[in-house]
């Protein structure tokens, strides 16, 4: 197992009823701005809850912020903040209002155009504290020092992380995702599935604790999945599945081991270019990067199958191929479609998405640094 630092400052308030208490946990003199995405958080109430938790402190609202964050968006906003005086961030939604709420509280207190640094991953001096209140269990973006922001006009979807883009709380109510769509759900399980399957399916080097969180989450997350489509205001199905989500990206399974993320970044593509779902992004690819993969991953692939997937018995190609069989079928049981081509892309997408890869700089990559553009193009025509 390799060294490691661990650091985790987000306080978690998870359970029914918890909106409440973030009035303990902002500065009672506080100007805030409330980010959130589209009505939801309107229609249902929530943002009533977080004004009656602010009480008398100054608020602000701002909405709009797109699923995959838009940066002329997020500028808008950051226009908000220094207009306002603003001084606390309160996002109030699923991942991408949290990473976008990150990327104003990097961008409003930065002299200059924010992108360069934010594209090239240079560290902050400086960022607005903030904190969430989620409602759709998906990225671990809660607690976690991580945010994505697609710049449209550079057809760029780019990650970034610093520590002071930990938020100071999260507020997880389970009950806030039982209005959530059937889609929404789904995207929130997979996505969560994958982000466990970037830390652990890589090679051994003896991580034992991390490997059985990971397998752990990884199996909450298969049998509970299917459950919260069938039965969506089950409050124990959706806490498994919303401290899943929160603990597969959270850090903790990700120290002391090697991580891939090659999924992600060649997925970050797929929605910059095509608009396609991050969860779907990764649906699509991540079977066909284990078949070209699977030499590399092998050992772990081979415990993957026995641990996960109750996979005993064969050969090891056997074992394997079950495996990521096993894997797809999941995808599809939660709705989400496996292939680029099922959604409506030619084959040319290929070398669109190749092109993409070199123009940023995205080569190599995996946890070997050997996913290189040949592989890269083997893994996309196995995934159209």
């Amino acid at each position: 197992m390799f060294n490691f630092d661990f650091y985790n400052p987000t306080r978690v308030l998870f359970g029914v009823d918890r909106i409440a208490d973030i009035d303990k946990f902002i500065p009672k003199q506080a100007r805030v701005l409330i980010t959130y995405g589209g009505g939801s958080a309107k229609k249902y109430g929530t943002l009533d809850e977080v004004h009656a938790a602010l009480g008398d402190r100054a608020t602000f609202e701002f909405g709009g912020i797109e699923v995959n964050p838009h940066f002329d968006t997020l500028m808008k906003a950051v226009d908000v903040v220094k207009d306002n005086k603003i001084d606390f961030l309160l996002a109030v939604g699923g991942g991408s209002v949290v990473d976008g709420t990150k990327f104003i509280a990097a961008a409003a207190l930065y002299a200059g155009d924010i992108w360069p640094l934010w594209s090239q991953r240079q560290p902050l001096k400086e960022a607005i504290p903030l904190g969430c209140v989620m409602t759709l269990p998906a990225t671990g973006s809660e607690t976690n020092h991580v945010a994505v922001v697609t710049h449209t006009a550079l057809g760029q979807k780019s990650g970034y992380s610093d520590p002071l883009l930990f938020p100071q709380f999260a507020v997880l109510d389970p009950t806030k995702t039982y209005t959530l769509p059937a889609t929404q759900v789904a995207n929130g399980v997979v996505d969560a599935f994958i982000h466990v399957i970037e830390q652990y399916l890589t090679y051994p080097v003896y991580g034992k604790v991390q490997d059985r969180f990971a397998e752990g989450l990884l199996l909450t997350l298969i049998e509970e999945g299917p459950k919260a489509l069938t039965d969506p205001q089950n409050y124990d199905v959706r806490s498994a599945i919303t401290w899943s989500a929160t603990l597969a990206l959270n850090g903790l399974i990700a120290v002391g081991v090697p991580q891939d993320w090659a999924t992600h970044r060649m997925g970050h593509q797929l929605t910059a270019l095509y608009g396609i779902d991050h969860a779907q992004t990764l649906a699509i690819l991540l079977p066909g990067l284990l078949q070209v993969q699977r030499e590399s991953k092998k050992q772990k692939l081979l415990q993957y199958a026995e641990r996960v997937w109750n996979i005993h018995a064969g050969s090891d190609d056997s074992r394997i191929d079950a495996a990521i069989a096993k894997t797809r079928e999941f995808f599809e049981l939660m709705g989400l479609k496996t292939q680029l081509s099922a959604y409506g892309q030619p084959k040319s997408a290929i070398d669109e998405i190749l092109g993409n890869l070199q123009r940023f700089n995205m080569l190599p990559m995996g946890e070997r640094s050997d996913i290189d553009l040949e592989r890269a193009k083997q893994i996309l025509m196995l995934s159209y």
